[in-house]
């Protein structure tokens, strides 16, 4: 048989060699096959094929026509060209012998019965090494029965010329004559489970440890962001599970469409022991194959694995060079909005109305919304950065973002109107503006000699966390603990307002959920400590919950009005809720990492009284429960010495709210944001006062607002004074590393002359 001249090759004919015959895909499971990895057995219609095609018909001649002197920048002509060449494709009769050779490989494939198949584009172009047409061809999956097979084929064939490939290969200056497409027809994976495995951690570049996700039923949702999947972390030096993260999923997909899961499995972990583990050793060895990190999709069908696609891992953060703004393009600024988290982010917009639509949102597209909230995470992941109406620099965009490390811009007031689907922007999430197209640049930056992944400072550095999904892997990183574990958000992905649950006498349902939250981090974190602080919501964001406008009111500045521990004192049923789910990690889950802390301590009387109802709720101060409390209102700066006599433990300065209460301004009100600064002077006196009062009392002092992620001179300062923990944004954990010990050494060199 020659190779080169054949239609159709079953995989374990072809190898990485013959990305010209069967393009990338084709010849990647190939490879696999002849590598002895378990991939479910197929055949592919050649790129040889699709030529000979186009070659026996007047195609050519239309695609050419067509084609000629089109202005891709015209959307409406293309979308007419592309209608018009797809149209005549499948209009063209595919040669007699192909078909028959279609039917007779589908046949043999499947055996005695007609089985499903997917049947995938593979576009290749042997002269054009460096072109990528990843995404831009279709995929037909549950195709039963030769004749729909090849109508499939044919279909693959036509999406070479969907509007977005014509436009890719226009703009890149690649033939649109030169550029084949094979089409891979796979046996389907009817999943039990299934889900993605990347051979290296993605979050923390730990290429130690093998990352798994798992959901029920097949792949797609898991893929498209519709399911948060079950995240198992494995080591590959010892083989050993080191963390789990186990989500609740009530539905699942299945050949008979969408389909609701019994509750009694909702929340159960998905894969055993035994086939994590399994899975790890499979990831690996495809990994030791190929030379690099891969990016790994999976099903398990009646107990066995399946490998269904692997392609290297392309989303490792780059250690010597990083996105900047190209100074030389000529930059228009399409909207401006407060810097919510910092880097530069391009790709195309897809603009999501509500979580239903999260699905859109793929790979490396910028994500614009109104506002996001929980469900909008797992899109949030795939998003190159984040645009949205409404929020502040302490809205749920901002601060998954900054979790993340994903740029982003809030509070734009009309992104989802002005911008477009498809139109490319370039996202400054550090000067909070949206410019058109892509105007960054690949820009050098020094790289560390030290290995930030090992060093150790006296200062601890804390993590500020929110999403309980990130815990299991952010507690990979090298961080002391959490320094600040947000209430609001675990209460947002509860729903329902606290109170709700305490008129329909649903408590207890409350408290389990809460404690469920509570636990991922302290579990994922143990033994550092997590340091939980009292949930603060404002009467505005509370009444964002279901049932929240009821127990509401309305206020003309929610941000000095009715929260923190003023509520709880007035109010303590909720308070006494969040202490029973202290209590439930604590006690029965045998967490004593948990601690505790409070925010928005107006008075020295609020402080004992609060801890009054700490206390004979069952939570009490002592060498394994820490009592902190937020420092972020002037009045704790001015008595300090006094708030500190009630018994405290440690303090968190919270530089967002002492910035603005210091000089009066909010720093979400673009009229006046430009005022916020917590390097002031006014900021930084009370940032010296609090920290070296703490030091001669001998109580630990830390800071949790975002000013240490974005000065590193404060950083500086703070260690001077005497700071014992920083708390930043999951983004800054080695660049703070770096930075406190630099200034720890220069103190100590100063020290010894």
């Amino acid at each position: 048989m020659n190779k080169k001249t054949a239609q159709i090759l079953w995989f374990k004919e072809v190898s990485k060699n013959d990305i010209g015959l069967v393009g990338g895909k084709g010849a990647n499971l190939g490879e696999m096959v002849n590598a002895k990895i378990p991939v479910p057995d197929g055949f592919i219609v050649t790129a040889g094929a699709y030529f000979d095609f186009i070659n026996s018909t007047s195609l050519k001649e239309k695609i050419v026509h067509e084609l000629s002197g089109l202005d891709v920048e015209n959307s409406k002509k293309l979308q007419e060209a592309s209608k018009r060449i797809k149209t005549a494709i499948m209009a063209a009769d595919m040669p007699e012998d192909l078909v028959r050779q279609i039917k007779d490989c589908y046949h043999k494939l499947c055996g005695e019965n007609d089985r499903y198949v997917a049947v995938r584009s593979s576009a290749t172009a042997e002269d054009l090494p460096d072109a990528s047409f990843a995404g831009q061809q279709e995929t037909y999956l549950n195709v039963k029965g030769w004749a729909k097979v090849v109508e499939k084929v044919q279909k693959c064939w036509a999406s070479l010329f969907e509007a977005r490939a014509i436009f890719y290969r226009q703009t890149n200056k690649y033939s649109h004559l030169k550029v084949g497409i094979a089409v891979p027809i796979q046996l389907m994976v009817q999943s039990d489970y299934s889900g993605i495995m990347f051979t290296v951690n993605p979050l923390t570049n730990n290429q130690d440890e093998v990352s798994i996700e798992a959901a029920y039923g097949l792949g797609q949702p898991v893929v498209s962001g519709e399911i948060t999947p079950d995240q198992y972390i494995v080591n590959k030096k010892t083989g050993k599970i080191s963390s789990r993260y186990i989500a609740k999923q009530t539905w699942q997909l299945t050949l008979a469409g969408k389909t609701p899961i019994s509750k009694k499995f909702q929340d159960v972990q998905k894969l055993s022991n035994k086939q994590i583990v399994e899975l790890a050793e499979i990831g690996m060895r495809i990994e030791k194959h190929y030379g690099r990190p891969q990016d790994i999709e999976y099903g398990i069908e009646d107990g066995k694995i399946y490998i269904v696609q692997s392609r290297p891992v392309t989303t490792l953060k780059q250690k010597t060079t990083e996105l900047g703004i190209d100074d030389s393009k000529k930059a228009k600024v399409l909207l401006e909005g407060l810097a919510a988290s910092p880097g530069i982010g391009t790709g195309k917009v897809q603009i999501v109305k509500s979580p239903k639509e999260i699905n859109l949102v793929k790979e490396g597209e910028v994500l614009v919304a109104e506002m996001t909230n929980p469900d909008y995470v797992p899109a949030m992941k795939r998003a190159s950065a984040i645009v949205t109406d409404l929020g502040g620099r302490t809205s749920h965009a901002a601060i998954v973002s900054r979790e993340l490390g994903i740029p982003a811009v809030v509070g734009t007031s009309h992104a989802t109107k002005i911008l477009t689907n498809g139109e490319v922007i370039t996202v400054d999430g550090a000067a909070g503006k949206v410019y058109e197209g892509d105007i960054s640049e690949i820009k050098k930056v020094v790289e560390s000699k030290l290995d930030l992944s090992k060093i150790k400072t006296a200062t601890k550095i804390y993590m500020n966390l929110a999403e309980p999904e990130l815990a299991a892997e952010m507690a990979q990183r090298n961080v002391d603990g959490v320094g600040l574990l947000r209430a609001e958000f675990m209460m947002a992905q509860i729903g329902k307002h606290p109170k709700k649950f305490i008129m329909e006498k649903k408590q207890k349902e409350f408290i389990e959920k809460l404690a469920e939250g509570m636990g991922q981090f302290a579990e994922a974190f143990h033994p550092r400590p997590v340091v939980y602080r009292f949930n603060d919501f404002k009467s505005n964001e509370y009444a964002n919950l279901v049932g929240g406008k009821e127990f509401e009111q309305d206020e003309p500045n929610p941000m000095i009005g009715y929260r923190g521990v003023s509520r709880y004192i007035a109010e303590p049923e909720v308070f006494e809720m969040e202490i029973e789910a202290i209590k439930i990690v604590r006690n029965k889950r045998g967490l004593k990492n948990l601690w505790v802390m409070m925010p928005f301590v107006r008075t020295v009387e609020e402080l004992r009284e609060v801890k009054k109802i700490l206390s004979v709720g069952g939570l009490r101060r002592s060498g394994l429960f820490k009592f902190w409390m937020m420092v972020e209102i002037p009045s704790n700066v001015i008595l300090l010495d006094d708030f500190l006599d009630e018994g405290v433990d440690g303090i968190s300065i919270g530089t967002n709210d002492l910035t603005m209460l210091t000089l009066g301004v909010d720093r979400d009100n673009e009229k006046v944001a430009g005022i916020y600064n917590e390097m002031n002077p006014a900021v930084l006196k009370s940032l010296e006062k609090i920290i070296t009062t703490c030091r001669k009392r001998k109580v630990t002092s830390s800071v949790c607002g975002q000013a240490p992620s974005v000065y590193p001179e404060l950083v500086e300062m703070l260690v001077e004074w005497g700071v014992t923990s920083v708390s930043v944004s999951p983004d800054v954990i080695e660049k703070t590393r770096e930075i406190v010990y630099n200034a720890e050494k220069k103190i100590l060199s100063g020290k010894k002359k």
